[in-house]
């Protein structure tokens, strides 16, 4: 009996928690589950074990279990750990070292109040015994309880308010969960007033989360728009949407895009919005607007991607060149490692991703951009907003690894100067001169290509990749001197 509870109860819970969650827990409600009943199997060990030992078996018992119970899950949050890069030790510490925490500390906790419960029951613990068992009991349950508290907090998006500081009459500022494409995801929406024309906005990545970034750099288009940020299946606040990865098509992201702009066109009267896109946001952008003209006033590009492809395989060169340049054989020996694009994995494309700075040409943002960031408070990623509840700014970081491995490849045979030369709609690019050559050469070649019923392009000296985030009060210039005069009608 003492040993099914140390070794067959917790294997069997972990079996459970493999068939239901193979990705371990991704809510607030699942992670709150597995504590739960991860407590309950320690304390269940430790009560008939009567031995501290349990604190191993258990957990050791647990993980195999999951570990065997989805073998069929894959996707590098799931896969053998690859430690070589920082990538992936992110991967291993998000996917099984965040599960470890949710479930083996409970379960410490559990076999250590156990085993204190039973051999008092039994006589068996000397009086000062009983005092260091309940000292460690009680370090091992308030990071539980902790934890238990973060997971019960509630997100919320602050409201728009005045130079007072109070909300302004007839605004909107919600965190709300709408039903797309059979799945549910979020959405954040701010306006000073629901009469404005609708602006939606598409992150980057693909994975990337931007609810805080939009609200925090956006605020000043609110002032003339209704301004839709939107966490997509996979990412954020929206990941627990993930799967199954079988139907995350970038033909699916399309069609979610489409069908968010149709609620949005309903629910605010509007005959059509328009359609700001960050990078991925940018790609994701152009294929909607080529697929569903009649949705949109006219797109806005950001970060514009034109050809994935060809942007890796100049990303490629350019490190091998700083290597060159820097005389760090170690990194061009990595690069050599990876082979040519495209890369047999995601963690190459991510450890290409922490050289851009090293690539980018310096230059300083704007103050305003700058000081808003330091202002507020929402940290890197933007993980520390109120936008988001605890498992949900696990979220974050989790989809911009997941969601990147599915959708990134599915990318890399379009190239907008063959697929992409004429759109029914106004474009308008943001261009910037510090932006990475292997995407801004692409971008510029495309726009030239580009026949529309209108297209600018606006050049920044002062910018990166993420000029719209950059350049916002200028952005919202833009829009409203140029782009609505040009395509909206009351």
């Amino acid at each position: 009996m003492r040993l099914v509870a140390a070794f067959g109860v917790p294997a069997l819970v972990g079996l459970i928690v493999a068939l239901t969650m193979p990705r371990g827990p991704v809510t607030n409600g699942q992670a709150l589950l597995v504590m739960a009943a991860a407590m309950m199997t320690g304390l269940a060990a430790g009560t008939a074990t009567r031995s501290r030992w349990a604190m191993l078996a258990a957990p050791v018992a647990y993980g195999l279990a999951f570990e065997l119970g989805r073998l069929g899950a894959s996707g590098p949050l799931v896969d053998a750990p690859q430690l070589g890069t920082t990538y992936g030790v992110l991967a291993l510490i998000l996917g099984r070292g965040v599960h470890a925490l949710l479930a083996f500390l409970p379960m410490a906790a559990g076999v250590q109040l156990g085993t204190l419960l039973s051999r008092e029951a039994f006589g068996a613990a000397a009086q000062g015994s009983v005092g260091r068992g309940a000292v460690g009991a009680g370090l091992l349950v308030l990071p539980v309880v902790g934890l238990v508290v973060l997971m019960l907090l509630p997100a919320r998006t602050p409201p728009i308010v005045d130079s007072d500081g109070e909300p302004v009459p007839g605004s909107i500022a919600t965190l709300e969960k709408v039903r797309i494409g059979g799945h549910d995801q979020w959405i954040s929406i701010r306006g000073q007033s629901t009469d404005n024309p609708v602006l939606l906005y598409l992150s980057g990545g693909p994975g990337q989360s931007d609810l805080p970034f939009s609200r925090v750099l956006f605020d000043v288009l609110t002032e003339d728009f209704v301004v839709v940020g939107w966490d997509q299946r996979g990412t954020g606040k929206s990941y627990p949407a993930l799967d199954p990865v079988s139907t995350l098509t970038l033909e699916q992201a399309v069609s979610d895009t489409a069908e968010l702009s149709d609620y949005l066109r309903e629910r605010f009267d509007e005959d059509k919005i328009y359609l700001l896109g960050e990078s991925y946001g940018s790609f994701l952008g152009v294929l909607t607007v080529q697929a569903h003209p009649e949705l949109y006033h006219g797109f806005i590009g950001s970060g514009q991607m034109v050809d994935p492809l060809e942007t890796t395989q100049r990303l490629h060169q350019d490190v091998l060149a700083y290597a060159a340049e820097t005389g760090d054989e170690a990194l061009a020996q990595q690069m050599r490692a990876f082979g040519e694009p495209p890369y047999g994995n995601t963690f190459a494309n991510g450890f290409v991703m922490g050289y851009y700075d090293a690539l980018a040409t310096p230059y300083t943002p704007p103050r305003a951009y700058i000081e808003k960031g330091q202002a507020s408070g929402i940290g890197p990623w933007g993980i520390l907003a109120s936008e988001y509840r605890f498992m949900e700014r696990l979220g974050v970081l989790r989809g911009l690894i997941d969601l990147f491995d599915v959708m990134w490849p599915q990318m890399l045979g379009i190239d907008f100067r063959e697929d992409v030369t004429e759109l029914q709609v106004p474009v308008y690019v943001l261009d910037a001169e510090h932006e990475l050559t292997a995407r801004r050469d692409l971008a510029l070649e495309w726009f030239e290509l580009l026949e529309a019923p209108q297209k600018r392009i606006y050049t920044f000296e002062n910018a990166g990749h993420s000029v719209a985030f950059e350049q916002a009060e200028a952005l919202a210039g833009i829009l409203k001197e140029t782009i609505v005069p040009e395509t909206y009608a009351e």
